[in-house]
C-alpha cells in the first residue's frame, strides 16, 4: 500500500496522534495538550485533517488549526478577530480582519480556562452563524 494510500485509511483523529507523535519533543507535547483542552471545552468538536498534514477542530465549521513550526504551535482561530480576549491569549496575527493565532514557544504557560473559554466562544460563534437563515436574495 501506498504512503497516500495508508493517509485516507486513516481517521483525522488518528492522523493527530501520529502527528504529535512525530513531533517527539515539547512541540508535541503542547500540541497534544492544546488539543486536551479543545476536546474538553467542544467535547463533540470534529478533529479534521486538511492541507496535507494539519490538523483542525470543526463545530459548524472551523473553529481552529493546529500548525506545527520548528520554534513554536500556532494555533489559529478562523473568526479569532470576532471573539472576546479578554485574557489575551492571542499574540499574533492581530492586524487581520478576521483571524486570530496564538503563537505558543517553548517554556510558554497557557492558562488553560481561558484557551477554553475562546474554544467555547468558537463554538457560539459557529453555531450562531449557521442559525442565521440566509439573506433573501433581491427581487429585481
Amino acid at each position: 500500500m501506498k504512503a497516500l494510500d495508508a493517509i485516507h485509511c486513516q481517521s483525522a483523529s488518528e492522523l493527530i496522534t501520529e502527528k504529535i507523535a512525530s513531533l517527539g519533543d515539547w512541540r508535541g507535547e503542547t500540541l497534544a495538550r492544546m488539543r486536551k483542552l479543545i476536546l474538553e471545552a467542544a467535547p463533540d468538536v470534529v478533529e479534521t485533517w486538511k492541507w496535507m498534514g494539519t490538523p483542525v477542530w470543526e463545530h459548524n465549521g472551523i473553529l481552529c488549526t493546529g500548525e506545527s513550526y520548528k520554534d513554536k504551535i500556532k494555533l489559529t482561530f478562523i473568526k479569532g478577530a470576532s471573539l472576546k480576549d479578554p485574557t489575551r491569549l492571542f499574540n499574533s496575527s492581530l492586524d487581520g480582519n478576521t483571524r486570530r493565532a496564538l503563537d505558543i514557544f517553548e517554556g510558554d504557560e497557557v492558562d488553560a480556562a481561558a484557551f477554553k473559554a475562546l474554544i467555547r466562544e468558537a463554538v457560539a460563534l459557529n453555531s450562531a452563524s449557521k442559525a442565521k437563515p440566509p439573506k433573501k436574495a433581491k427581487a429585481t
